[in-house]
């Protein structure tokens, strides 16, 4: 259909409604087909029409991956009869699955995304059953078909085999040659059911995301459970507890579309003139604001942050730019959360907290590129448990929040669930990987006769930082993982502090396993000597548990030749010389600070990561 037939929003019954997602792995072609979609329900113009159209932050396109889920309304007739198909379209990496799991709860039903030559891999098993446990209506969809090696048969009966999928009822297409898409938005109107709720109901409607604009404040993301929502209506946002004037509603097709009202059933976006950005939760329920006998929707269960690290500006003067940035970005991402906090090394920074490392690392170049601020990240670590003699339980987001060793009865460490979906000729590799990692074979199946899932249980300190990177290395790129908490064990851990000139740079300690650590006490001590300039007395460099070093390395002394003008004569007036270069050299070492460079700091992070296998 052409946008010439679109009718105003509010005119299409409920029955006639679609809510659907698009859940895949990363790079399975969500995004591709998302443009499809768009393209032949005439949503976007053909001349509008550019790839990867939902994508529209710079990081995502820059990087080829969907990191923020996106919501976008297409009308579309099917058997002479105008329907409302709502996509969201939601990331596939395995740190934005807060991401997945809010797009899942506001949906019907979801189109199970597997590329026809890669197959089930890992996040498809995981995206699945989180759609089962939605209860959502599973589209089975083929993607990629027109590519010269696909293998759609033995695809088909991988998903037959793992998900115990009908083939019957699965759509085969290629989003980027258009194949197979009207067969797919037939599928969407006849098997997804529509939203159950009454627009004649009181008003219910469910906060899954926000964004914030300069110019109109706080743009809520809104999907109608029940009721309906006019321009000029007072709305309260339950948990929040504030009252707000509905100043402007619509629908996004994929811009903003302002539209007279919403109604049960229909996904679109509220503008109340909020400026403070802590008025919008995500997961809140907003209902009338005359209106006390309703109650509010179950939400979400909250994000769990499981990898922690510090962020400075690199010039102290930014430390306000930098509040105010984060402010922004936590109400368009509550999966991550600061707080402030000060450092002998570094000065005055924020903790933050992310759901794995991918996500640090695309708020950092959030902050980078958006906000023009120049970051130092310290070493990031996991969230521990600790259980003090006395019984207390503590949560360590730091390792200077370790108490000392006398105090500690249990120091547990997070584990998780890791499934490896991969070639069976990289099983051994994969599982020689797992082991030097302290893992535990937990399951070994063969998906088909070239391909095998293998589940360990291994530390998550050990998966975030470079199991994904070996693991591609080790299986030329054809292994792909998925983990999940599964709880906490209690582990043989330690905190390794790094003393320069006898003083703990407290930016620099690490957790870590007592079996390793004398192994990364070296690497660090080693690489801080190559980095750390030569200063007018001797620095020593150390590594220790407690007060007991474990490694050490000493950068000489810069020495001026203080006997160059002695020259023959007597050998008294040169020892005399010797011993006053001697005595003020001690004195400097006693009073003289070690000042730790930038460069040599961010190399010491990277050794603490890099080298701890």
């Amino acid at each position: 259909m052409n946008g010439k037939e679109q009718k105003t929003t509010g005119e299409i019954p409920i029955e006639r409604i679609r809510n659907f997602c698009i859940i895949a792995h990363i790079d399975h072609g969500k995004s591709t087909l998302a443009d499809r979609l768009l393209e032949r329900t005439g949503t976007v113009e053909i001349r509008k029409m550019k790839e990867q159209l939902l994508d529209a932050m710079d990081l995502e396109r820059e990087r080829g991956i969907t990191i923020k889920a996106k919501a976008v309304s297409l009308r579309y007739i099917y058997k002479g009869q105008l329907y409302e198909l709502n996509l969201i379209d939601t990331p596939g990496h395995v740190d934005f699955q807060y991401e997945v799991s809010r797009s899942l709860s506001s949906c019907e039903g979801a189109l199970l995304l597997v590329d026809a030559f890669q197959g089930v891999e890992a996040q498809t098993v995981a995206n699945a059953y989180s759609a089962m446990d939605h209860e959502l209506k599973i589209i089975p969809v083929i993607n990629k078909i027109d590519l010269n090696h696909a293998r759609v048969d033995e695809v088909t009966t991988e998903m037959n085999h793992i998900l115990g999928i009908d083939p019957a009822e699965i759509v085969k297409c290629s989003g980027k040659a258009g194949i197979g898409i009207d067969e797919l938005l037939a599928a969407i109107v006849e098997r997804i059911p529509p939203p159950s709720g009454s627009p004649a109901g009181h008003l219910q409607a469910m906060v899954f995301d926000s964004h914030y604009d300069d110019y109109r404040g706080a743009i809520t993301y809104v999907r109608l459970m029940s009721g309906e929502v006019k321009r000029g209506d007072k709305v309260r946002f339950y948990r929040a507890g504030v009252n707000h004037e509905v100043l402007e509603l619509g629908q996004f097709v994929p811009e903003r579309k302002p539209v007279d009202k919403l109604t049960a059933g229909e996904v679109g976006y509220l503008i109340c003139n909020i400026k403070s950005l802590k008025e919008v939760r995500i997961g809140d329920t907003v209902v009338h604001a005359n209106n006390d006998l309703v109650e509010p929707l179950e939400g979400y269960q909250p994000p769990k942050r499981m990898v922690y690290c510090g962020l400075y500006p690199s010039d102290g003067q930014d430390f306000s730019e930098l509040r105010d940035a984060l402010e922004k970005l936590s109400i368009n991402d509550p999966s991550f959360e600061f707080a402030p906090e000060t450092s002998e090394a570094l000065g005055f920074g924020f903790r933050c907290g992310f759901l794995g490392l991918l996500h640090m690392e695309i708020i950092q170049q959030r902050l980078e590129n958006e906000c023009d601020i120049d970051l130092v990240q310290t070493a990031p670590n996991v969230t521990y448990e600790i259980i003090k003699r006395g019984g207390e339980r503590l949560e360590i987001h730091r390792p200077q929040e370790v108490p000392e060793t006398g105090d500690i009865e249990e120091f547990r460490q997070p584990i998780v669930r890791v499934n490896f979906v991969l070639p069976t000729e990289y099983i051994g590799v994969t599982m020689k990987l797992c082991q030097d990692r302290r893992g535990i074979l937990r399951g070994n199946e063969y998906l088909s006769g070239t391909r095998a899932m293998v589940s360990y249980d291994l530390p998550l300190a050990e998966v975030i930082y470079d199991l994904h990177d070996k693991l591609k290395s080790a299986t030329r790129g054809y292994g792909t993982m998925d983990y999940e908490i599964i709880g906490y064990e209690e582990a043989d851990l330690v905190r390794m502090d790094i003393l320069v000139n006898g003083k703990r740079v407290d930016a620099l300690s690490i957790i870590c396993d007592r079996r390793d650590s004398d192994r990364r006490g070296r690497a660090v001590v080693k690489k801080l000597k190559e980095e750390i300039d030569r200063h007018m007395f001797e620095v020593a460099i150390q590594a220790a548990i407690g007060s007991r070093v474990i490694a050490r390395e000493t950068v000489a002394a810069l020495r001026k030749n203080v006997t160059a003008k002695c020259y023959g004569g007597d050998i008294t007036r040169k020892r005399k010389l010797w011993a006053k270069q001697k005595e003020g050299k001690k004195r400097m070492k006693s009073i003289g600070s070690v000042d730790i460079p930038q460069k040599a700091f961010m190399a010491v992070l990277d050794t603490g990561s890099a080298d701890s296998k």
